[in-house]
């Protein structure tokens, strides 16, 4: 059987995400991020419509399906995602975005781009095997100062887009957070460094900690950075507020 080159990159892109896939544990809490349907995740756009780029982890992955339907006429919402349609990329930290960006902006003319990324580098991992630890003297994925490194490698990738950008600030961490480690304080230090950056380059922000910070309790999961059905559509009706005002 003939293979065409079409058909060799489909097979390397699957082949890719599965060892991706195998490689990388979806955490506890983070239910959106295992609904495996079929095309579920995949965007069939319309020549007429803008077209929007969500990256960011797993907090986004919970509320992009909700985002979809938020601006429907309005925009093409699209994020990594399998080969097939049926399963959602988590971008994860920095460390691994800077590796992997090149291929999530390729392909398509990008008019809004929405990102995010900060909760895995600021996990606690084991030093030799980089798996999630919940041990306080293991080192966090990427330090402030090598995520502040990275972003302004990815921001430099996202503006050769042309797209408008909006950077959307990491999520609070509540008290108990332990597998893995994430202390409360953390998301605090490392907005900082990346608002330095995003305001430096003059872009819009979309102040996610703020709207979450004094609603904890009602908005997300107990001792988890996930958020709660309610949580989730806080998020989604704020991120399609800040994507409407660029469009």
């Amino acid at each position: 059987m003939k293979i065409t080159l079409m058909m060799q990159h489909a097979l390397l892109a699957t082949v890719l995400f599965a060892a991706m896939a195998f490689a990388y544990q979806s955490e506890p809490g983070s239910d959106a991020e295992k609904m495996a349907v079929a095309g579920r995740w995949a965007t069939k756009p319309s020549a007429d419509l803008p077209n929007v780029l969500i990256l960011g982890d797993s907090i986004s992955i919970g509320y992009t399906l909700q985002l979809k339907e938020l601006l429907k006429g309005k925009a093409n919402v699209f994020r990594p995602h399998s080969p097939d349609g049926t399963q959602p990329v988590n971008c994860q930290g920095t460390t691994y975005s800077v590796e992997h960006i090149d291929g999530w902006l390729a392909g398509r003319k990008w008019d809004v781009i929405h990102f995010n990324f900060g909760l895995h580098d600021l996990k606690h991992v084991d030093a030799k095997t980089g798996i999630n630890s919940s041990n306080a003297s293991d080192p966090r994925q990427a330090s402030v100062e090598k995520y502040a490194e990275n972003l302004e490698v990815i921001i430099r990738k996202l503006k050769a887009t042309g797209a408008r950008l909006i950077f959307a600030t990491t999520t609070p961490v509540p008290p108990g957070v332990n597998n893995p480690l994430r202390e409360p304080d953390a998301p605090v230090r490392y907005n900082e460094a990346a608002l330095k950056i995003i305001k430096a380059h003059g872009m819009e922000v979309n102040d996610l900690y703020t709207t979450c910070e004094n609603r904890l309790k009602e908005l997300q999961l107990p001792r988890n950075v996930h958020f709660n059905p309610q949580g989730n559509r806080v998020l989604a009706e704020q991120v399609a507020g800040a994507i409407r005002r660029k469009l």
